[in-house]
């Protein structure tokens, strides 16, 4: 499944806090690939307008979902080898992961709480 968010704000520009965790080569493969259940990971890069303007949003769907499904970051610039390997155009793009096979995915940017939620728990049938 591949679907595309819209863009609806432009100029927001918010830096990344830490309530999501930060996942390199070897995190991504013990935390994702390895994990059990609903897993989302979302492939950034700290100097794209787009990823800072979907921070605040992401922060409350992954409190939000904390209990049912856990959220990851991937910084796309550090961690070419998993840009390459999930064929990342542009960020942000999420990935939704189940027992470590992809299950899900959206592109593009779109900072709304609804739309992002709907989108990450789609594939798991999480409301």
């Amino acid at each position: 499944m591949n679907q595309s968010l819209t863009a609806s704000t432009r100029n927001s520009h918010v830096s990344p806090s830490d309530g999501i965790p930060n996942l390199d080569a070897a995190g991504f493969e013990t935390r994702v690939m390895q994990g059990l259940g609903p897993i989302a990971v979302e492939f950034m890069s700290y100097s794209c307008a787009y990823c800072a303007a979907m921070e605040p949003v992401l922060q409350q769907v992954a409190e939000t979902l904390r209990s049912r499904e856990r959220i990851f970051r991937v910084n796309v610039a550090v961690e070419l080898g998993l840009a390459g390997r999930y064929e990342i155009e542009g960020t942000p793009t999420l990935i939704m992961f189940s027992d470590g096979q992809e299950v899900g995915r959206a592109e593009g940017p779109d900072p709304d709480v609804a739309t992002i939620l709907a989108v990450v728990a789609e594939p798991f049938g999480i409301e």
